[in-house]
């Protein structure tokens, strides 16, 4: 049953993670909304939506490991793991442009994340702090790509094309945002309940779950949204979906879960796990930055880190005490 529970929540995130973001795309279309706006905020927020709820649900159910290690293991995940297939796939020009800004809000927001979990627990008040920073963000990015005309702004704009909305009127849009969230709704509590039962009764720490079933389950929009633009060559739309999605785990989803129910860090997140987010972090804005592109080799070492790291928590944490 617990692995039914498990395997329904990941397929229920991906099933309503794909409608919601096209369901909204296509409202926002209807509303006239610009191509830059609904990339940068609905199509970044949608594919994060799982991670919010997945959080939110493992708060209220009293398991931080899960919790925090959702978002933590998320970011991970998104830069070794899917930014490393898209890579393999095909290799990535970044725009000098774009990514020195973009580039540094996710160093900043991995920093801000790293300072909130090093505290050892999640207040309200940091909660805000970390809402705020992403609020600042989409509002300085929007108001300046309105008015210029560059790689970063082009690149949000191919975020939006690459949703490639379905419905095709007003009222059947707004059944698959409803029904792409209340999918993400249940599919949240199914993969928390399934977890925490897996976590009982095999001995095996929520927090180690947080960082990696839990994780990559709700990284599966990020997944499919950049491998389909890896096969289609659109390197900036698989890029820029991973650093927004980042940004929005660490100042969106942190934030909010932390305002709603200020909750603890568990204590091997905050001695080694928020670290490799850190490292895997570095290592991005090192490839990205020298030669501007991301090759099949680079990929291939994400690929590498991210499976000796799953292996190090496999091995070394199975008997973490929950």
């Amino acid at each position: 049953m617990m692995y039914a529970s498990l395997l329904g929540g990941l397929l229920l995130l991906l099933l309503g993670g794909d409608s919601l973001v096209r369901g909204a795309v296509s409202i926002a279309q209807r509303l006239r909304m610009s191509p830059l706006l609904i990339g940068l905020t609905l199509v970044g927020f949608g594919t994060s939506t799982p991670e919010l709820l997945t959080s939110l649900q493992a708060t209220f159910a009293g398991s931080p490991g899960i919790a925090v290690g959702n978002v933590v293991g998320s970011n991970t995940a998104n830069i070794l793991l899917i930014l490393g297939v898209a890579a393999v796939i095909c290799p990535m020009a970044t725009s000098r442009s774009a990514f020195t800004r973009d580039g540094t809000v996710l160093l900043v927001s991995a920093l801000a994340c790293l300072g909130v979990v090093l505290v050892g627990s999640l207040d309200r008040l940091s909660g805000l702090a970390l809402v705020g920073l992403l609020i600042a963000y989409l509002t300085f990015t929007y108001l300046r790509e309105r008015t210029v005309s560059d790689a970063s702004s082009a690149m949000h704009a191919g975020e939006a094309s690459a949703a490639e909305p379905r419905p095709q009127s007003l009222w059947l849009a707004i059944v698959f945002a409803v029904g792409g969230l209340a999918l993400i709704l249940l599919g949240a509590q199914f993969l928390v309940q399934g977890a925490i039962a897996v976590g009982r009764t095999f001995g095996v720490s929520e927090t180690v779950l947080g960082l990696t079933v839990v994780a990559v389950g709700t990284s599966l929009p990020e997944l499919v949204t950049s491998v389909v633009a890896a096969i289609r060559r659109q390197s900036d739309v698989a890029f820029g979906n991973v650093i927004g999605s980042n940004i929005f785990n660490s100042l969106g989803i942190l934030g909010v879960t932390a305002a709603v129910h200020p909750i603890p860090v568990p204590p091997q997140i905050a001695a080694m796990d928020i670290w490799v987010m850190l490292g895997a972090t570095l290592l991005l804005i090192v490839f990205a930055v020298t030669g501007w592109r991301l090759s099949r080799i680079e990929g291939g070492v994400f690929l590498a880190l991210y499976g000796g790291y799953i292996v190090w928590l496999g091995t070394g944490l199975m008997a973490a005490p929950l």
